[in-house]
């Protein structure tokens, strides 16, 4: 039996996920400051992170985003087979919905329409949608304000199949040190291993929107997640790149099988504002 989604109701969704996210941090990455916070043992690093607090509980109360970078807008889909959209292509309504969300939310455009000429698109379109066809009649959408300061200390490398598990952590955890405090630690990793150049990449992307309070289900790859978050967080970066013992507030890992002779690695970059929300339909 197929599942009819209206076009309308989708573009409403994207509207309000997309303000949500911008002004409301999620759950599991303020229970994380707050965890850094009492971790935390230099005194002026500790005042950073309450101030960070603060500024997530005013933008909250107050409607306010939670940063001036409202990002370039990322959508996550995942479509079963048996949803079908009713009333125009999901694509448009989605562009709807994030035009609707950044005017509404009074939110700050920063996509240029194109990427030598540099105008200023006035809408924060085109979205970048990321879409993948799953079993069953739901419709997933997660979406992901990406901010650039973060985004511009991401990094993908092409290792070879000989490369160890070390070498992929010192890849990824050196350069996050070496980005210092450029993209406004704590910061949150995601990193992609596997599959072809581009897919390790989105990979990366999209293993920010995993929990921060949720292990990895797999200990091998827990165990790395670990390890990472122990070199960053042995680095002395601090918050904001002033020093201190909280320089990142969790690293995820997500993985795809790949070819005999290659092993794709990516990571990417955000701020304490790790900033996502989702809604099934």
């Amino acid at each position: 039996m197929r599942k009819i989604i209206k076009f309308s109701l989708i573009k409403e969704s994207v509207e309000k996920l997309f303000i949500e996210a911008n002004y409301i941090l999620s759950r599991d990455v303020r229970d994380k400051i707050d965890e850094s916070i009492n971790i935390e043992t230099d005194a002026r690093a500790k005042e950073i992170l309450r101030i960070i607090k603060q500024n997530y509980e005013i933008a909250e109360e107050g409607i306010y985003p939670i940063c001036q970078d409202t990002g370039m807008a990322v959508v996550f889909l995942e479509i079963g087979a048996d949803v079908e959209i009713e009333g125009g292509f999901i694509n448009d309504a989605i562009a709807e919905g994030v035009r609707r969300a950044y005017d509404k939310g009074y939110l700050r455009k920063s996509v240029v329409a194109d990427p030598l000429r540099r105008e200023n698109s006035n809408t924060n379109l085109p979205p970048v949608i990321y879409t993948e066809m799953a079993k069953g009649d739901r419709l997933k959408i997660s979406v992901m304000p990406k901010g650039f300061g973060a985004e511009n200390q991401s990094k993908q490398k092409m290792m070879t199949p000989t490369s160890s598990t070390d070498d992929i952590i010192e890849f990824v955890a050196n350069g996050v040190i070496a980005s210092g405090g450029k993209a406004c630690p704590p910061s949150v990793v995601g990193v992609g291993i596997g599959g072809t150049f581009e897919y390790s990449a989105y990979l990366s992307k999209k293993a920010l929107l995993l929990p921060l309070n949720v292990k990895n289900p797999d200990p091998y790859y827990a165990e790395m997640e670990r390890e990472i978050l122990r070199k960053i967080n042995t680095s002395g970066i601090g918050s904001q790149g002033l020093g201190g013992a909280v320089s990142c507030l969790g690293v995820k890992i997500l993985t795809y099988p790949t070819h005999i002779a290659g092993l794709p690695v990516a990571y990417n970059y955000c701020c304490h504002a790790c900033r996502h929300s989702s809604i099934e339909l």
